[in-house]
């Protein structure tokens, strides 16, 4: 009986891990904080026809509306009640984006908060997105409903009830972060009202799910919620898939909590994968590119089928989270596309880009006052739509570095080369490197201060390529550099450190 029971838990969480992509798509792209319409258009007029795998949408359940003009983008993160309504938009035009994204095979994979209501100074009243009444000061939420009895109230041992010592294992699961009211997840009935939201998700056609500030609760109770998910919508999925799962653990090494206590459960962020390649791009601490040629578990990140990557994420080019300023974003955009390039080149974990919104940056004392602001929004604090200018960039305040050209044909690389090894290294002991994907891609980086001149072996089949950084293959022409591999699959390559991008790619689908 055991056994069978083990193999069950077992079997659980590898389907966990599986991200479901479609039509060998390989890749996420997290659209935080659009409405869900302009998600919707952005499936089938983008996503879908570029080969992207998936979208990480904002949290969709009721959340606190906070009296300010900005509208933090923090609000999403205080929920008030499990409505699918909020300032995305309503539980119908949600559902009509999970069904529009699914016909053009791109994945909706949620942002879910589950170990937390609002802030305990939330107040009370009826400012939220769908306009529920609650009171924060008594642990009331009549929406879910959740009263003081369904709150970690007893358990913390610290004075104010919030986190005070993040090597404390207990306080970081038991107590208030940052004052958000701690919900009791070993209560049957709290795990119930948690996978109920979920299934609601799942059965509208959702693929999976991010689950939110994972660390700070214990991993059996969120096996007990997991193990209640129903199966995904055979409308769009195989019998018996279950849901993605890819839970934030925030974990440089040396913490309380580690990342590995999770991975039975799904996959987990990768938080040194960005701070690492950040220090690298930037050349602090003596860092070089040579140093990667054993990139991904070499460095101590955790196992490949258990990591999900990504250069920045939504905290952690706010400064917040983990990495701090290392970290490369849309601010620093020739050193992001590089990395981003670098990343999604290479074979290592199941890849996600960020896509962002511009705010106004006040840096003081290396502190950016304004990492608060809301997405580009009306007078009234509703989101704006995101318009779309004739270059194919987007405007209104809104970044989409995901349909930069530069990164979304890397999106592309990572699908024609999806299953092939890394080959062909080649580095110069400093910041010029060079690695093929098998027979299928090859990538070469100058982020040196001189440049590059070097014959390579690619692994690549004679002929022309288009470089897919400075230009693509468009018809029978290329509208950027082109790369002769000879017989041999030798190619000459000349990167100038002064290039807007000094890198080049290269793939089978990009041969003329």
């Amino acid at each position: 009986m055991k056994l069978v029971i083990l193999v069950a838990v077992f079997g659980l969480s590898l389907a966990q891990h599986n991200p479901h992509f479609k039509y060998g798509r390989t890749s996420i792209v997290h659209l935080f904080e659009w409405r869900w319409a302009d998600i919707a258009a952005e499936c089938e007029r983008f996503l879908g026809p570029k080969g992207f795998g998936g979208v990480q949408i904002s949290p969709p359940n009721e959340h606190i509306v906070l009296n300010d003009p900005w509208r933090p983008w923090w609000q999403r993160y205080q929920p008030i009640s499990y409505k699918l309504c909020s300032r995305s938009g309503s539980e119908n035009e949600l559902r009509d984006m999970i069904s529009r994204c699914n016909k053009v095979g791109v994945n909706i994979y949620v942002d879910v908060v589950i170990n937390h209501m609002c802030g305990a100074g939330g107040g009370e009243g009826t400012h939220s997105s769908c306009g529920s009444w609650f009171n924060a000061s008594k642990k009331d939420f009549p929406s879910v409903p959740y009263s003081h009895l369904d709150f970690n109230n007893y358990k913390c041992r610290t004075a104010s009830g919030n986190i005070e010592n993040y090597g404390d294992k207990y306080q970081v699961r038991d107590c208030r972060l940052v004052s958000l009211l701690d919900l009791a997840l070993e209560k049957d009935y709290v795990r119930s009202k948690v996978a109920d939201y979920m299934n609601s998700l799942i059965d509208m056609g959702v693929a999976g799910f991010r689950v939110d500030a994972t660390k700070h609760m214990w991993p059996g109770d969120l096996e007990a919620v997991y193990s209640r998910l129903h199966n995904l919508n055979t409308s769009w999925f195989p019998g018996d898939s279950r849901s993605f799962i890819f839970q934030e653990v925030i974990d440089l090494g040396g913490e309380a909590i580690s990342s590995s206590e999770y991975f039975h459960l799904g996959r987990v962020t990768e938080f040194k994968y960005g701070a690492k390649l950040g220090t690298v791009f930037r050349k602090w601490d003596n860092e070089k590119l040579c140093y990667t040629n054993n990139w991904g578990e070499g460095w101590g990140f955790m196992p490949n089928g258990n990591a999900l990557v990504f250069v920045d994420n939504h905290d952690n080019q706010r400064g917040h989270g983990a990495g701090g300023a290392s970290i490369l974003t849309f601010w620093d955009s020739r050193l992001h596309k590089m990395a981003v390039g670098y990343m999604l080149a290479h074979p290592y974990g199941v890849t996600r880009v960020m896509s962002s919104y511009r705010w106004n940056r006040n840096i003081v004392n290396g502190k950016d006052q304004n990492d608060w602001m809301g997405p580009p929004s009306h007078g009234n604090g509703s989101t704006k739509p995101v318009p779309i200018n004739p270059d194919q960039t987007c405007g209104d305040g809104w970044v989409c570095e995901h349909r930069w050209r530069q990164i979304k044909n890397m999106v592309i690389f990572r699908n024609v080369v999806n299953g092939q090894p890394q080959s062909n290294w080649w580095d110069n002991q400093s910041n010029q490197v060079a690695f093929g994907r098998g027979n299928r891609g090859f990538i070469i980086f100058n982020n040196d201060d001189w440049d590059l001149d070097v014959t390579l072996s690619t692994g690549m089949p004679g002929g022309t390529y288009c470089d897919i950084i400075s230009g693509q293959k468009e018809g029978n022409r290329c509208t950027g550099k082109q790369i002769q591999v000879g017989g041999d699959g030798r190619a000459h390559f000349r990167i100038s450190n002064r290039d807007e991008d000094p890198f080049v790619a290269i793939h089978a689908e990009s041969k003329l």
